[in-house]
């Protein structure tokens, strides 16, 4: 494979997708570092909660601002970057909280929401909030900051197409329009009345698992603060849309070769590819490659007893099958990538399957080498 390196050489965004538990976090920290150790001011932000990221690039923690790796942690690396590296986790609550200051029209509606009990669960915890807020942080950083590329770690959701769906059913919750209907007022049995003609509505399906009067009031109370608000919101959201389809934004497709994992991202890439966003390419991870050349055949038992020599001439039998099964296995795995990496309309890069995972700067740098090419 060619590697990333043209691909990405112009990009000022670039976006890791795919299944959870492929290896986007150490992709994202790798290409963020290959920029970096290039001459640029790069910025990697990350999801994930168990804080891979900050252990590999030598931070004791990261937070919802941004944190520069320091020198003497990529001299310790034996590493020496023309540029500046920094790092960050995404904070959903936080994010949340910043986004409803910057969209109500007063303090006091600012306030009214943040007290709001069903707002300080929802915001950390409603199907979508991870996703919805990575766009939106990552359209603060675009706008606000001065990097020269910044990447984004999307969240370890169960299905990638997540991370696309999310602003949208984030919206749906917040502008449905029978809102108003139910809880206006939300009172005895008339809302027992109005929650039998409504049941069937994307709100009510939504908070199914919610019961009692003191939640309904709660939410009514909640959806009245964000009364005239909708409109901002749905605009950022068509904001974030556009900075995402930019041709200066990549999307990177990052998989295993399981079945499932090469499946959700032949999905997503297809859908990408549907809505005009720009893909980069793609990074097969973990991949067990052959270890011959192609169309020389692995050596047979007696060819292996002949070289062993006679005192270890009996491990032979097993060596043979040994290898046949893991040139078995490349294959399959090559065939099950083979239609992803010829359809992604960039670069592609196939990184093995390594002894230990990336754990460390060098680690890091190892890795940005075998994206580059």
């Amino acid at each position: 494979m060619a590697g990333l390196s043209g691909a990405i050489a112009g990009r000022r965004v670039l976006v890791c997708v795919g299944a959870g538990g492929v290896g986007k976090t150490s992709v994202a920290a790798a290409l963020a570092l290959s920029r970096a150790l290039e001459g640029g001011k790069v910025l990697v932000c990350t999801i994930d909660p168990a804080r891979r990221l900050a252990t590999a690039l030598g931070l004791g923690a990261l937070g919802n601002v941004e944190t520069r790796v320091p020198d003497e942690a990529f001299a310790a690396a034996g590493i020496e970057p023309r540029g500046q590296l920094f790092a960050m986790m995404l904070d959903v609550k936080r994010t949340w909280d910043d986004l409803v200051t910057r969209h109500a029209p007063t303090p006091e509606r600012r306030d009214r929401i943040l007290r709001n009990r069903l707002y300080q669960q929802m915001s950390a915890a409603l199907a979508g909030s991870q996703e919805y807020m990575a766009t939106e942080k990552l359209y603060e950083l675009a706008t606000d900051r001065d990097y020269d590329l910044i990447v984004l770690d999307t969240p370890p959701t169960a299905n990638a197409l997540d991370f696309l769906d999310a602003p949208d059913r984030i919206l749906d919750f917040l502008g449905d329009d029978q809102a108003p209907l139910l809880f206006s007022p939300a009172r005895g049995a008339r809302l027992g009345f109005r929650l039998a003609q409504l049941g069937g509505s994307f709100l009510v399906k939504t908070l199914a698992r919610f019961t009692g009067a003191e939640m309904l009031r709660d939410l009514g109370d909640f959806l009245a603060s964000f009364q005239g608000m909708y409109d901002g919101f749905k605009a950022r959201a068509a904001a974030v849309h556009e900075l995402l389809a930019r041709p200066t934004t990549g999307f990177v497709l990052v998989t295993s070769p399981g079945a499932r994992a090469v499946a959700e991202a032949r999905s997503l890439q297809a859908r990408l590819v549907a809505e005009g966003m720009p893909v980069a390419g793609a990074v097969a991870n973990r991949v067990t490659t052959s270890l011959w050349p192609a169309g020389r055949p692995h050596p047979t038992a007696p060819a292996l007893a002949a070289a062993l020599g006679e005192a270890d001439a009996g491990l032979a039998p097993g060596l043979a099958l040994s290898l046949e099964e893991h040139e078995r296995m490349a294959a399959a795995e090559a065939a099950a990538l083979a239609e992803l990496l010829a359809a992604t309309p960039g670069a592609n890069a196939v990184v093995p399957r390594l002894e230990e995972d990336v754990h460390d700067l060098a680690g890091l740098a190892a890795l940005a080498e075998r994206l580059r090419g």
